[in-house]
Protein backbone atom coordinates (compact mmCIF):
# COMPACT_ATOMS: atom_id res chain seq x y z
CA UNK A 1 0.00 0.00 0.00
CA UNK A 2 2.78 2.41 0.93
CA UNK A 3 4.54 1.65 -2.34
CA UNK A 4 1.34 2.36 -4.28
CA UNK A 5 0.85 5.71 -2.52
CA UNK A 6 4.44 6.65 -3.18
CA UNK A 7 4.02 5.79 -6.84
CA UNK A 8 0.83 7.87 -7.11
CA UNK A 9 2.48 10.83 -5.38
CA UNK A 10 5.38 10.61 -7.77
CA UNK A 11 2.97 10.80 -10.69
CA UNK A 12 1.24 13.86 -9.22
CA UNK A 13 4.50 15.75 -8.85
CA UNK A 14 5.88 14.56 -12.15
CA UNK A 15 2.83 15.53 -14.22
CA UNK A 16 3.39 19.32 -14.24
CA UNK A 17 6.96 18.84 -15.40
CA UNK A 18 5.75 16.48 -18.11
CA UNK A 19 3.10 18.97 -19.18
CA UNK A 20 5.67 21.76 -19.27
CA UNK A 21 7.98 19.70 -21.46
CA UNK A 22 5.16 19.34 -23.97
CA UNK A 23 4.25 23.05 -24.18
CA UNK A 24 2.93 24.05 -26.60
CA UNK A 25 0.84 21.06 -27.60
CA UNK A 26 -2.27 22.88 -28.86
CA UNK A 27 -2.92 26.13 -30.75
CA UNK A 28 -1.91 29.41 -29.12
CA UNK A 29 -4.45 32.21 -29.55
CA UNK A 30 -3.12 35.73 -30.07
CA UNK A 31 -5.76 38.31 -29.16
CA UNK A 32 -5.53 41.43 -31.30
CA UNK A 33 -7.52 44.33 -29.79
CA UNK A 34 -8.41 45.86 -33.17
CA UNK A 35 -10.00 45.10 -36.51
CA UNK A 36 -8.65 42.51 -38.92
CA UNK A 37 -6.35 43.94 -41.55
CA UNK A 38 -5.09 46.82 -39.41
CA UNK A 39 -1.50 47.47 -38.40
CA UNK A 40 -1.83 45.64 -35.07
CA UNK A 41 -3.36 42.61 -36.79
CA UNK A 42 -0.54 42.68 -39.35
CA UNK A 43 2.02 42.82 -36.53
CA UNK A 44 0.58 39.61 -35.05
CA UNK A 45 0.68 37.83 -38.38
CA UNK A 46 4.26 38.70 -39.28
CA UNK A 47 5.22 37.66 -35.74
CA UNK A 48 3.63 34.26 -36.41
CA UNK A 49 5.54 33.87 -39.68
CA UNK A 50 8.83 34.28 -37.82
CA UNK A 51 7.79 32.37 -34.68
CA UNK A 52 7.07 29.24 -36.73
CA UNK A 53 10.76 29.07 -37.60
CA UNK A 54 11.62 28.53 -33.92
CA UNK A 55 8.51 26.63 -32.81
CA UNK A 56 7.94 24.61 -35.96
CA UNK A 57 5.31 22.34 -34.38
CA UNK A 58 3.31 25.18 -32.82
CA UNK A 59 0.09 26.55 -34.24
CA UNK A 60 -1.04 30.15 -33.74
CA UNK A 61 -4.53 31.58 -34.19
CA UNK A 62 -5.28 35.31 -34.42
CA UNK A 63 -8.47 36.45 -32.69
CA UNK A 64 -9.42 40.03 -33.47
CA UNK A 65 -11.46 41.71 -30.70
CA UNK A 66 -12.01 45.35 -31.71
CA UNK A 67 -13.96 47.93 -29.76
CA UNK A 68 -13.66 50.80 -27.29
CA UNK A 69 -10.21 51.83 -28.42
CA UNK A 70 -8.73 48.41 -27.69
CA UNK A 71 -10.33 48.10 -24.25
CA UNK A 72 -12.40 45.02 -25.10
CA UNK A 73 -9.35 43.19 -26.37
CA UNK A 74 -7.11 44.24 -23.48
CA UNK A 75 -9.70 42.99 -21.00
CA UNK A 76 -10.07 39.71 -22.88
CA UNK A 77 -6.32 39.11 -22.57
CA UNK A 78 -6.33 39.97 -18.86
CA UNK A 79 -9.14 37.54 -18.04
CA UNK A 80 -7.96 34.72 -20.34
CA UNK A 81 -7.06 31.34 -18.91
CA UNK A 82 -3.47 31.52 -17.67
CA UNK A 83 -2.26 28.30 -19.27
CA UNK A 84 -0.01 29.85 -21.90
CA UNK A 85 -2.44 29.22 -24.75
CA UNK A 86 -3.74 32.78 -24.89
CA UNK A 87 -1.45 35.75 -25.31
CA UNK A 88 -2.12 39.13 -26.88
CA UNK A 89 -0.93 42.39 -28.29
CA UNK A 90 -1.25 45.74 -26.55
CA UNK A 91 -0.73 49.15 -28.07
CA UNK A 92 -0.15 52.61 -26.67
CA UNK A 93 -1.30 54.93 -25.46
CA UNK A 94 -4.68 53.25 -25.30
CA UNK A 95 -3.70 50.41 -22.96
CA UNK A 96 -2.77 52.91 -20.23
CA UNK A 97 -5.36 55.56 -21.14
CA UNK A 98 -8.18 53.20 -20.14
CA UNK A 99 -6.47 52.61 -16.78
CA UNK A 100 -5.99 56.33 -16.18
CA UNK A 101 -9.63 57.11 -17.03
CA UNK A 102 -10.76 54.33 -14.66
CA UNK A 103 -12.70 52.58 -17.42
CA UNK A 104 -10.47 49.52 -17.59
CA UNK A 105 -11.17 46.27 -15.79
CA UNK A 106 -7.44 45.57 -15.72
CA UNK A 107 -4.18 47.18 -14.60
CA UNK A 108 -0.62 46.70 -15.82
CA UNK A 109 -0.31 44.08 -13.07
CA UNK A 110 -2.93 42.03 -14.92
CA UNK A 111 -0.30 41.20 -17.53
CA UNK A 112 3.08 39.58 -17.81
CA UNK A 113 4.85 41.91 -20.23
CA UNK A 114 6.66 39.75 -22.78
CA UNK A 115 8.15 42.66 -24.71
CA UNK A 116 7.68 45.20 -27.47
CA UNK A 117 8.25 44.68 -31.17
CA UNK A 118 7.46 47.80 -33.20
CA UNK A 119 6.50 51.43 -32.87
CA UNK A 120 4.77 53.90 -35.17
CA UNK A 121 5.83 57.53 -34.67
CA UNK A 122 3.24 60.28 -34.71
CA UNK A 123 3.20 63.08 -37.26
CA UNK A 124 1.24 66.21 -38.09
CA UNK A 125 -0.46 66.24 -41.48
CA UNK A 126 -2.34 68.98 -43.32
CA UNK A 127 -4.35 69.04 -46.60
CA UNK A 128 -2.39 69.58 -49.78
CA UNK A 129 -4.38 72.83 -50.34
CA UNK A 130 -3.24 74.21 -46.97
CA UNK A 131 -0.81 77.15 -46.93
CA UNK A 132 0.86 75.49 -43.92
CA UNK A 133 4.26 74.07 -44.82
CA UNK A 134 6.01 73.71 -41.46
CA UNK A 135 5.47 74.10 -37.72
CA UNK A 136 6.13 77.84 -37.79
CA UNK A 137 3.25 78.49 -40.22
CA UNK A 138 1.12 75.89 -38.40
CA UNK A 139 1.54 77.72 -35.09
CA UNK A 140 1.03 81.14 -36.67
CA UNK A 141 -2.31 80.07 -38.12
CA UNK A 142 -3.38 78.45 -34.86
CA UNK A 143 -2.64 81.71 -33.05
CA UNK A 144 -4.74 83.67 -35.53
CA UNK A 145 -7.81 81.44 -35.71
CA UNK A 146 -9.10 78.28 -33.97
CA UNK A 147 -7.99 75.17 -35.83
CA UNK A 148 -9.93 71.93 -36.22
CA UNK A 149 -7.50 69.08 -35.64
CA UNK A 150 -8.47 65.42 -36.10
CA UNK A 151 -7.37 62.69 -33.70
CA UNK A 152 -8.18 58.99 -33.47
CA UNK A 153 -10.46 59.08 -30.44
CA UNK A 154 -10.16 60.49 -26.95
CA UNK A 155 -7.22 59.07 -25.00
CA UNK A 156 -5.50 57.73 -28.12
CA UNK A 157 -1.86 58.28 -29.00
CA UNK A 158 -3.04 60.99 -31.42
CA UNK A 159 -5.01 62.69 -28.65
CA UNK A 160 -2.11 62.65 -26.18
CA UNK A 161 0.27 63.91 -28.90
CA UNK A 162 -2.06 66.85 -29.57
CA UNK A 163 -2.28 67.59 -25.85
CA UNK A 164 1.51 67.46 -25.54
CA UNK A 165 1.80 69.89 -28.44
CA UNK A 166 -0.75 72.23 -26.87
CA UNK A 167 1.19 72.08 -23.61
CA UNK A 168 4.49 72.89 -25.35
CA UNK A 169 3.13 75.79 -27.41
CA UNK A 170 0.30 77.27 -25.32
CA UNK A 171 -2.14 76.62 -28.19
CA UNK A 172 -5.65 75.22 -27.89
CA UNK A 173 -7.09 73.15 -30.73
CA UNK A 174 -10.65 72.22 -31.54
CA UNK A 175 -9.93 68.50 -31.32
CA UNK A 176 -12.14 66.36 -33.54
CA UNK A 177 -12.26 62.71 -32.35
CA UNK A 178 -12.72 60.22 -35.18
CA UNK A 179 -13.41 56.51 -35.38
CA UNK A 180 -10.07 55.70 -36.94
CA UNK A 181 -7.38 56.54 -39.44
CA UNK A 182 -9.68 56.02 -42.45
CA UNK A 183 -11.89 58.87 -41.26
CA UNK A 184 -8.85 61.02 -40.47
CA UNK A 185 -7.47 60.50 -43.96
CA UNK A 186 -10.81 61.45 -45.50
CA UNK A 187 -10.86 64.68 -43.49
CA UNK A 188 -7.37 65.64 -44.65
CA UNK A 189 -7.72 64.49 -48.25
CA UNK A 190 -11.09 66.25 -48.53
CA UNK A 191 -9.80 69.45 -46.90
CA UNK A 192 -12.40 69.14 -44.12
CA UNK A 193 -9.94 69.57 -41.21
CA UNK A 194 -7.05 71.94 -40.73
CA UNK A 195 -4.69 69.22 -39.58
CA UNK A 196 -4.47 65.74 -38.09
CA UNK A 197 -2.20 64.02 -35.61
CA UNK A 198 -1.65 60.53 -37.03
CA UNK A 199 0.78 57.63 -37.19
CA UNK A 200 3.52 57.55 -39.79
CA UNK A 201 2.25 54.30 -41.33
CA UNK A 202 -1.19 55.87 -41.86
CA UNK A 203 -0.16 58.95 -43.87
CA UNK A 204 3.26 58.34 -45.39
CA UNK A 205 1.86 57.07 -48.69
CA UNK A 206 -0.39 60.12 -49.12
CA UNK A 207 2.54 62.46 -48.45
CA UNK A 208 4.65 60.66 -51.04
CA UNK A 209 1.80 60.83 -53.55
CA UNK A 210 1.31 64.54 -52.95
CA UNK A 211 -2.32 64.19 -51.83
CA UNK A 212 -1.49 65.42 -48.30
CA UNK A 213 1.44 67.11 -46.57
CA UNK A 214 3.32 65.94 -43.48
CA UNK A 215 4.85 68.95 -41.74
CA UNK A 216 6.54 67.32 -38.73
CA UNK A 217 7.57 63.96 -37.32
CA UNK A 218 7.06 63.69 -33.55
CA UNK A 219 10.09 61.54 -32.92
CA UNK A 220 13.66 62.05 -31.75
CA UNK A 221 15.02 61.26 -35.21
CA UNK A 222 13.83 61.72 -38.76
CA UNK A 223 12.11 58.75 -40.35
CA UNK A 224 13.83 56.69 -43.02
CA UNK A 225 10.42 56.52 -44.69
CA UNK A 226 10.08 60.31 -45.01
CA UNK A 227 13.67 61.52 -44.55
CA UNK A 228 12.91 64.97 -45.94
CA UNK A 229 10.38 65.78 -43.18
CA UNK A 230 11.92 67.51 -40.17
CA UNK A 231 11.20 66.44 -36.62
CA UNK A 232 9.28 68.75 -34.30
CA UNK A 233 12.47 69.19 -32.26
CA UNK A 234 14.38 70.34 -35.34
CA UNK A 235 11.69 72.99 -35.77
CA UNK A 236 12.01 74.20 -32.20
CA UNK A 237 9.41 72.12 -30.36
CA UNK A 238 10.64 69.05 -28.49
CA UNK A 239 7.42 67.02 -28.67
CA UNK A 240 7.79 63.28 -29.14
CA UNK A 241 5.09 60.61 -29.36
CA UNK A 242 4.95 57.12 -30.77
CA UNK A 243 2.58 54.17 -30.73
CA UNK A 244 4.13 50.91 -29.55
CA UNK A 245 2.88 47.37 -30.12
CA UNK A 246 4.02 44.64 -27.78
CA UNK A 247 3.09 41.20 -26.52
CA UNK A 248 1.68 40.25 -23.12
CA UNK A 249 0.24 37.20 -21.38
CA UNK A 250 -2.11 36.80 -18.41
CA UNK A 251 -0.10 37.61 -15.28
CA UNK A 252 -0.52 34.29 -13.44
CA UNK A 253 0.72 32.09 -16.27
CA UNK A 254 3.30 29.50 -15.18
CA UNK A 255 6.77 31.04 -14.99
CA UNK A 256 8.35 28.28 -17.07
CA UNK A 257 5.87 28.94 -19.89
CA UNK A 258 6.46 32.68 -19.65
CA UNK A 259 10.20 32.11 -19.93
CA UNK A 260 9.61 30.22 -23.18
CA UNK A 261 7.42 33.00 -24.54
CA UNK A 262 9.99 35.63 -23.55
CA UNK A 263 12.71 33.67 -25.33
CA UNK A 264 10.55 33.23 -28.44
CA UNK A 265 9.90 36.97 -28.73
CA UNK A 266 13.60 37.74 -28.30
CA UNK A 267 14.37 35.39 -31.19
CA UNK A 268 11.64 36.89 -33.39
CA UNK A 269 12.84 40.44 -32.70
CA UNK A 270 16.25 39.47 -34.10
CA UNK A 271 14.96 37.37 -36.98
CA UNK A 272 16.00 38.73 -40.42
CA UNK A 273 12.71 37.75 -42.06
CA UNK A 274 10.73 39.52 -39.33
CA UNK A 275 12.92 42.59 -39.73
CA UNK A 276 12.30 42.51 -43.49
CA UNK A 277 8.54 42.15 -42.99
CA UNK A 278 8.55 45.14 -40.64
CA UNK A 279 10.30 47.23 -43.27
CA UNK A 280 7.88 46.05 -45.95
CA UNK A 281 4.92 47.13 -43.82
CA UNK A 282 6.53 50.47 -42.86
CA UNK A 283 6.82 49.44 -39.19
CA UNK A 284 9.63 51.02 -37.19
CA UNK A 285 11.28 48.34 -35.08
CA UNK A 286 11.51 49.09 -31.37
CA UNK A 287 12.47 45.81 -29.67
CA UNK A 288 12.21 45.95 -25.87
CA UNK A 289 12.55 43.25 -23.25
CA UNK A 290 9.66 42.67 -20.89
CA UNK A 291 11.43 44.60 -18.15
CA UNK A 292 12.16 47.57 -20.39
CA UNK A 293 8.68 47.63 -21.91
CA UNK A 294 7.11 47.47 -18.45
CA UNK A 295 9.16 50.51 -17.42
CA UNK A 296 8.12 52.30 -20.62
CA UNK A 297 4.42 51.60 -19.98
CA UNK A 298 4.66 52.76 -16.38
CA UNK A 299 6.25 56.03 -17.49
CA UNK A 300 3.63 56.51 -20.19
CA UNK A 301 0.86 55.90 -17.67
CA UNK A 302 2.24 58.66 -15.43
CA UNK A 303 2.49 61.04 -18.38
CA UNK A 304 -1.06 60.21 -19.51
CA UNK A 305 -2.32 60.70 -15.95
CA UNK A 306 -0.92 64.24 -16.03
CA UNK A 307 -2.97 65.16 -19.10
CA UNK A 308 -6.05 63.40 -17.75
CA UNK A 309 -5.86 65.30 -14.48
CA UNK A 310 -5.67 68.60 -16.41
CA UNK A 311 -8.59 67.75 -18.68
CA UNK A 312 -10.45 64.49 -17.86
CA UNK A 313 -12.05 62.68 -20.76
Amino acid sequence: MKKLLAFLMALVFAFPMYAMAEYPNKPITIIVPSKAGGSTDTTARIFINAAKKYWSDADFVVQDIPGSGGQKGFEAIARAKNDGYTIGLVFTTQVVSHIVSKRARYTLDSFHIIGNVVDDPLLIAVPKESPITDLASFINKAQETPMTVAVNGIGSDDFIAAKKFENATGLTFNLLPTKGSTEQKALILGNHADASFMNLSQMQAQHKAGTARVIAILNAQRSDVLPEVKTAAEQGYDVNMTATRGFVAPAQTDKAILAKLDDLLAKVNSDPDFIADCKKNVFSRQPMSGKDYRAYLEGLQKETQYFYDKNPW
